[in-house]
């Protein structure tokens, strides 16, 4: 058996706890279910109320069936169309914008010893770079 009831003061201390345990699978019979569930961050899937058993979700109720495990629904969400989509991050600073962050730019770049990135930011903002 892997499951596990937790017994909490309030409400708020079994939502921390919920969120810092990101659970596969979580039910939540409370007399406000829903509501509570609404306030959930890291759970696999959600199973609100004494008529929605896990089983529903991995037999029926259309939820996908490959969740995140061990906790890592802290960080993963269970398979979906997302899971085969991808995104492509576009940056686009003018000369005013970089200037503004440059020297937060160059003190992470020399924090982690990556000594190009910062001069690629001293090159576009320090006029007598590379002279």
């Amino acid at each position: 058996m892997q499951s596990a009831i937790v017994l909490v003061d309030d409400l708020e201390a079994g939502l921390r706890v919920i969120d810092a345990y990101g659970a596969e699978h979580l039910e939540i019979h409370t007399a406000n279910a829903r509501e509570v569930a609404m306030r959930v961050r890291n759970a696999g899937a959600i199973f609100v109320g004494t008529w929605s058993p896990v089983s529903l979700g991995d037999y029926c109720a259309g939820s996908n069936h490959v969740l995140p495990t061990a906790g890592s629904a802290r960080h993963s969400s269970g398979l979906s169309v997302q899971s085969f989509l991808r995104g492509i991050h576009v940056i686009d600073y003018d000369e005013q914008a970089l200037a503004d962050v440059a020297a937060h730019v160059v003190a992470l770049a020399d924090a982690e010893d990556l000594p190009g990135h910062g001069d690629a930011i001293r090159a576009r903002t320090e006029p007598s770079f590379g002279s």
